[in-house]
């Protein structure tokens, strides 16, 4: 894994990112790198601070110390820049209930400046990939979770990003469309670096290069599936015993 590294890019970068809140600490010296093809699986129990450090990340919220760079782009000081090359998918992410999936589309192609023919392709390029043909002219408030969770995922990967960042994509689905959301990681793997957070721990197995867990605001894990279950039988044990819980 280190050789690999060694010749990639750097894509995601967590240099002591820390939160505060008065006296608690959301998040506390967190540094890490995804690099350039990684799927990384970002673990922690809830409450954690996974989502505070994906909102630092992208720039969405400012750090009380530290650093998030996404391609090289420091987002606190370059955040346009950066967030060219990041598509971003929060949990529950915003959408406006009252469009179309292809209304909306349009009108993220058009806040980011696209030319006409090239939001025409990217459009139904996104439409295609996240399978959403069969509702694109549906309003979003009368698709199901699983629908407005792949309106969300076209939506980010709209301008095509070297990066996704993606905070429980797979929240409230159910087994069905938890395999579809599978089937397009594994289709985005292949040409994106793509860091996941999920409390599914199969997901995690099946997919992910690495792991990195957080737990109480502080990293206590950086490594692969396999490093993570060393000497602990399985994913359940080794989330229990670096959570606490056991």
């Amino acid at each position: 894994m280190a050789g690999a590294k060694d010749n990639k890019r750097a894509m995601i970068e967590a240099e002591g990112l820390s939160k505060f809140y008065g006296p608690f600490a959301a998040a506390r010296d967190i540094s890490f790198k995804v690099y350039e093809g990684e799927l990384v699986a970002f673990l922690g129990p809830n409450g954690a601070g996974k989502s505070t450090t994906m909102k630092m990340l992208t720039g969405y919220l400012a750090p009380s110390e530290g650093v998030a760079k996404i391609a090289g782009h420091e987002m606190f000081h370059d955040r346009i820049a950066g967030s060219k090359h990041l598509g971003y998918l929060p949990e529950n992410g915003p959408l406006y209930p009252d469009m179309t999936p292809i209304a909306l589309l349009n009108f993220f192609a058009d806040a980011r400046g696209m030319e006409s023919k090239r939001k025409n392709d990217r459009i139904k390029a996104v439409v295609d990939l996240c399978d959403l043909s069969s509702v694109a002219y549906k309003a979003i408030s009368k698709l199901s979770k699983g629908f407005r969770q792949r309106v969300g995922m076209a939506q980010a990967l709209l301008h095509e990003p070297d990066v996704l960042i993606l905070d429980e994509p797979t929240a409230g689905l159910d087994p069905n469309q938890i395999r579809e959301v599978r089937r397009t990681m594994k289709r985005l793997r292949e040409t994106k670096t793509i860091l996941l957070s999920t409390h599914i721990l199969q997901e995690v197995e099946a997919m992910a290069d690495r792991v990195i867990m957080i737990n109480e605001g502080r990293k206590v894990f950086d490594g692969t599936v396999a490093e993570l279950k060393e000497g602990k039988g399985d994913l359940d044990k080794a989330f229990e015993k670096l959570t606490g819980v056991a």
